[in-house]
């Protein structure tokens, strides 16, 4: 019995259908992108644009204070929350799907209970653990005093050694559900019989997670890691509600869009918007350039394992 085809839609008729998205992104994504673009080769006068300046502006975040300092400082913190949910949130999501894959009882509930998280504001996440650190009234110094680790509390937030980090495990506390789901259903599509005839030819379980398993994941981990690498770029919510608009302390938390908001709102400088547009431009090729360069390399390895 012949299964019956589906006829393709019309090109035109397929087109409209993309309008809407095309539309929007459009919109809310082109439309802003060349903004930005057109702003960072003017000189402003508060919102009033002044001459046309080429290059300049960008010249003056690399060169000038306070932004020649702050801008790599920025840029650092952003690469230490990406290597930071590349070790944390990344490996411990996969670790969390793995096991949940081998164990089919609860599996749906602990994948909602790690995926809750997730789906709060990450503004709302961020001032809970605030509050949670507290040095005065925060339960997790309570805890530790209690329990005779008076020496280990501190406050986390408001020492320069601690606050990125807190930032980091902050930050892999709420988004491990999303490499957990990507990853369980990864796990959940690969073909049991690879696995089954390791199995038979004597390969342990470990064994058959590094041989097997893992390089059948090359795929969908490159696509992880270059959407965590976009989001820890992008990072903007749970830096600002643990360390403000500033950074602190002493800009310890500072990342790039913390300073593109400073600079474009708080700076008062009368040329703020064609220096945040700058701030705004740099930013994006970073996180064009960067992505290219790893969804190339992802995709040299998986045609090496295949």
């Amino acid at each position: 019995m012949s299964r019956r085809r589906t006829a393709a839609l019309p090109k035109p008729v397929a087109l409209l259908f993309l309008l809407p998205a095309a539309a929007l992104f459009a919109v809310f994504v082109l439309y802003p992108m060349a903004t930005a673009l057109t702003y960072s080769l003017f000189s402003w006068r508060g919102t009033a644009q002044d001459a046309f300046v080429g290059l300049d502006n960008f010249v003056a975040l690399f060169t000038t204070e306070p932004y020649a300092t702050q801008l790599p400082r920025a840029f650092g913190h952003n690469a230490l929350l990406f290597a930071g949910a590349m070790v944390v949130q990344n490996s411990v999501g996969l670790l969390l799907a793995y096991v949940l894959h081998r164990r089919g009882r609860l599996r749906r509930l602990f994948q909602v209970l790690y995926t809750m998280p997730y789906l709060v504001s990450p503004l709302v996440v961020g001032y809970l653990w605030s509050l949670l650190l507290s040095p005065l009234f925060g339960p997790v110094n309570a805890a530790l005093r209690a329990v005779g680790l008076e020496a280990v509390a501190q406050p986390w937030l408001g020492d320069p050694d601690t606050a990125l980090w807190v930032v980091v495990l902050v930050t892999a506390w709420q988004w491990v559900g999303f490499p957990l789901l990507v990853y369980g259903a990864a796990l959940g599509a690969l073909d049991p019989t690879l696995e089954e005839a390791a199995m038979l030819d004597g390969a342990s379980s470990r064994q058959r997670f590094w041989h097997v398993t893992l390089p059948l994941l090359t795929p969908v981990i490159g696509t992880v890691s270059v959407l965590t690498f976009i989001f820890s770029m992008e990072a903007f919510p749970i830096p600002y509600a643990l360390g403000g608009s500033s950074g602190s302390p002493a800009g310890a938390t500072d990342v790039m869009s913390l300073l593109f908001y400073r600079t474009a709102f708080h700076s008062g400088a009368s040329n703020a918007i064609g220096i945040s547009s700058a701030v705004a431009i740099v930013l994006f090729l970073v996180i064009v350039v960067i992505s290219v360069l790893f969804t190339r390399w992802f995709r040299s390895v998986e045609r090496r394992l295949t």
